[in-house]
């Protein structure tokens, strides 16, 4: 039964993502640990916890789609046809996801190159990736560093303004409206709020290059209650103008 195996399946990264395919619709990692109460899902806390591992996989076993798996519902064992039919649906539904993913993360390294390049045309100069605890270890003025952890929070680029300031850079798409709230709002503006406290309002410039859809209001949210500085990755020039202007 698989409440007897939760430790051995959660561990095991290729049958995590099958198992939380096993809902309808998928449940996400981060809902998963939210949801059981809340949870880890790394192996060793997995393995020291046997009962949280079984919480998520009731989490999981609540949200079952039972189109897919009809006969855990009527408690019985599935017939072969019924197995395969399975088999196939939860496999493509893991492939499209892979696909959507892999995707995703090409148009953000390509966005996150755009970004470097547009800056070294800008007469910024690369410098080596780094951890930036205080203002004293971000990269020297006019020099860009790509993702390094910024205080508590990754970020893609970073770069050192002409009047000090730090400007850490989020490159994000997203491909529908709902997704921004994902990438925009749970993401890059909660980066920013903590970027603002642990350096402050004088020191930082977090911001945001763009690309894809995303709602308006969600735009507005990050940037009227959030401080977050937006640019487009159609048009880097509006990045450069702003950075010149702080000469």
């Amino acid at each position: 039964m698989l409440l007897d195996k939760a430790v051995d399946v959660l561990s095991d990264t290729g049958l995590l993502s099958a198992v939380r395919y096993l809902a309808g619709p998928p449940i996400s990692e981060d809902d998963l640990k939210t949801l059981a109460d809340p949870a880890s899902l790394t192996p060793s806390r997995l393995r020291a916890d046997p009962a949280m591992a079984q919480r998520v996989i009731e989490v999981i076993l609540l949200g079952v789609d039972r189109g897919r798996f009809p006969w855990l519902s009527e408690d019985r064992e599935p017939t072969q046809a019924e197995r395969q039919a399975a088999v196939i649906a939860t496999a493509a539904l893991l492939a499209q996801r892979q696909v959507m993913t892999g995707r995703a993360n090409e148009s953000k390294d390509e966005q996150e190159k755009a970004v470097r390049d547009r800056l070294v045309e800008a007469g910024f100069t690369e410098v080596a990736r780094r951890t930036i605890n205080n203002m004293s270890e971000a990269p020297e003025i006019g020099t860009f560093c790509g993702e390094s952890q910024f205080g508590t929070r990754k970020a893609d680029i970073i770069a050192r303004l002409y009047d000090g300031r730090i400007m850490p850079i989020e490159a994000k798409v997203s491909n529908s409206s709902t997704n921004s709230v994902k990438r925009l709002n749970n993401d890059a503006a909660v980066k920013a709020r903590q970027w603002t406290q642990e350096f402050g309002t004088s020191n930082v410039v977090p911001s945001a290059v763009l690309g894809g859809v995303f709602k308006t209001n969600n735009l507005r949210s990050a940037q009227d209650n959030d401080h977050l500085t937006i640019f487009w990755a159609h048009n880097l020039d509006a990045m450069v103008q702003f950075i010149d202007s702080t000469k």
